[in-house]
This record gives structure tokens, sequence and C-alpha cells, in this order.
């Protein structure tokens, strides 16, 4: 909330935003409130002018300005209609002591940020190639090992001058080099050229942390591969484990949304903070949050 009026109805409307729609807002000031917003610590901004109360007891309509981060898609719409109806019927109860109008007596004017159209394939196009980065290592290097063992060869592969983590790190190395080529083709080509969603950040920063990120994932893989005795089993193992991380991590719904209990499992998980990066590059251009 940036309240530059301080008026009692400002005031009234800074305190209708409470649990369980929204958390307690926090104020700010306008020198503050981009910086938030890039570094997606708000999700909704309310900029309150000067002179308001004096401008709606008057009936001038003064301006009111939300700003919403369009990263978070599902809550984008849900949070903007909540706080609209929220905001005009606290304004229509101090006029007319009722929170039911005909007119508006205030312009709430909306300022979309990172998706100004609101496009649901500017989301989603990239959240696919985050959540195929995390799929497609742990089905890859989780397979090979199974594959290995199937066929005998990782017996061989123990008897030579090989140590465990080298034969490991091969594994991860030469999957893992396949899945950032995967994502590079996605993001370059089908994301920004078929697509045509404009990426704000870096690419080359996005590849780096995702090949940081590969060790994390790849190790699930492994650790599946080897409580598996087979591809069906392994299978299993895959849809128990994947669907939790993409669902919980913040990739397909909004963390903010999930109980806290969940939202504090899902800390132990890689894939929340790899997300969590991704969207800051992806969307933002910023390379932390």
């Amino acid at each position: 909330m940036v309240d530059e009026d301080q008026s009692p109805l400002s005031r009234r409307i800074v305190g209708a935003f409470y649990p369980p729609y929204f958390r307690p807002p926090q104020q700010t000031t306008l020198a503050e409130l981009d910086k938030g917003m890039d570094s997606g610590r708000f999700n909704f901004t309310l900029v309150i002018p000067p002179n308001f109360q004096h401008d709606v007891e008057t009936g001038r309509k003064p301006d009111v300005q939300l700003n919403i981060d369009a990263t978070i898609m599902s809550q984008a719409f849900i949070g903007a209609t909540y706080i609209k109806t929220i905001a005009l019927g606290e304004v229509n109860e101090y006029l007319t002591g009722t929170r039911d109008a005909t007119e508006s007596p205030i312009k709430l004017t909306t300022r979309v940020r990172f998706n100004p159209n609101l496009i649901g394939v500017w989301f989603g196009g990239v959240m696919e190639v985050i959540n195929n980065v995390t799929m497609l290592t742990i089905i890859l290097v989780g397979a090979a090992f199974i594959r290995e063992r199937e066929h005998g060869t990782i017996e061989h592969l123990l008897v030579m001058p090989l140590t465990p983590f080298e034969i490991m790190m091969a594994k991860i190395w030469a999957n893992g080099l396949a899945v950032l080529v995967g994502v590079s083709f996605a993001l370059l080509v089908m994301v920004q050229q078929v697509l045509k969603v404009p990426i704000a950040g870096s690419v080359p920063l996005f590849l780096a942390a995702a090949a940081c990120y590969l060790f994390a994932a790849a190790s699930i893989g492994i650790f599946l591969g080897t409580l598996a005795r087979s591809m069906p089993q392994f299978g299993l193992l895959v849809i128990l484990c994947i669907i939790p991380l993409l669902m919980l991590s913040g990739g397909v719904s909004p963390r903010e949304s999930m109980p806290s209990l969940v939202q504090n499992i899902m800390l132990a998980a890689p894939t929340t903070y790899f997300v969590r990066l991704a969207q800051a590059i992806l969307y933002r251009g910023r390379a932390s949050t």
C-alpha cells in the first residue's frame, strides 16, 4: 500500500485487506514500489493519491492505481477483482452507508507488470520449459541407471578402474547436456520465435542456473533408480515424485496460495528455489528475488 493521503478514508481502505484473502498490507513508498514488484516481494500494490478523501467527498472521482504482478496468472485475475470490490465497497460505505452503488466514486486504474496484456501463453510457455527441466532430468538419469542394471552393464562398469562417483557423474553430464540443449532450443526457438514470448532476462544466465540445478534433479533420478528394480517400477515412483515437485514448487500454482505447512515442507525441495530463480531471470530480468 502506498498511502499518500493518510486520511481516515484511505486508512479505512488499507485496514480492509486482511486474511484469508490477503496478507496484512505492508506500507511502502512510490520510490520502493517498483523495486518491490521487480524483486517479487509484492504481488499487488495499491497507490492512494494525495487529497483522496477530499476528492471523493467533492465527487471528483480520484484515480487509484493498482499494480499487478502478472507472472502469477491465477492470482492476478482473482486478486484484482477482490481488490476492486473491497476498495469500492469501503468508499461507498463511507459515503452512503451501504456497499452497493450505481456509480463508482473512484477510478481504479490497473497497471499490469511483466505481462501487460495478461496473455496466458506468456506464462504457460515459459513455465513448461522450467518444469520440463525437472521432469526430463529425473527421468533420463534414472532410466539410464535402470537400463544399465537391466542389461548387466553396471557390473562391468563397477569392475573397471572407475569410482562410483565417476560413473554417476558421467551419466549426469551426458543426460544433463541433452536436457540443456533441449531447453535452449525450446527457449530460443519455440518460446521466443514461435510463441513470440519476450524473455526479460538473460538466457545464458538461466542455462547456467539450470546446469547447477541438474545435479539436484539428477540425484533424485539416481535415488529412484536405486529403489526401483525395473522400468515399470521406476515409472510409478517418478509419478509419485514429480507431481508433488511440479505442483507444489510454485511452477503451477503460487506458493502463497498453499497452506503454511506445505510451504515449509517444500523448502526442503530444490525445485522450489529453481522455480523462483528461473522466474526472476526470465520474467523480471533479475538474478535474485
